[in-house]
């Protein structure tokens, strides 16, 4: 059963204006060590790769339905990959706690993630599915 259902639309520009004002803070604040390093990775598409990452936080912030509030919080909020190479999300934190919350007993909860980019927008979708164990 899908319990939670999230999207946002990032404008890839906004990204590069707070790379370029606030630089590193910004950076530290709100990415997760994985995600610095593949962005850095990617200088001819760094903004757009921070800009998809970001994307996909405020969409899970809405899939679990508390927004960037009750302790959730942006790094706590990590876009990996799964072996497959599929993007998918590492939780910690407030973030992991709220949907630990929100699963239903006797689920476990898989985190469906898609994200794109078509100059100057990127997108994610976050699906969460809680499926019997």
């Amino acid at each position: 059963m899908i319990i939670g259902i999230g999207s946002d639309l990032c404008n890839i520009e906004r990204i590069q204006n707070s790379l370029d004002r606030f630089g590193e803070r910004f950076v530290n604040r709100v990415f997760t060590d994985v995600e610095r390093a593949k962005a850095e990775r990617r200088q001819l598409t760094r903004a757009a790769t921070y800009a998809k990452r970001f994307a996909a936080k405020e969409a899970f912030s809405k899939a679990v339905g508390t927004g960037f509030r009750s302790g959730v919080f942006m790094k706590d909020i990590g876009v990996v990959n799964a072996p497959s190479g599929a993007p998918t999300l590492a939780l910690t934190g407030g973030a992991k706690a709220r949907l630990d919350a929100i699963t239903p007993p006797g689920h476990a909860v898989d985190v469906h993630l898609t994200l794109t980019d078509d100059h100057p927008w990127a997108q994610a979708f976050v699906i969460l599915y809680a499926r019997a164990v």
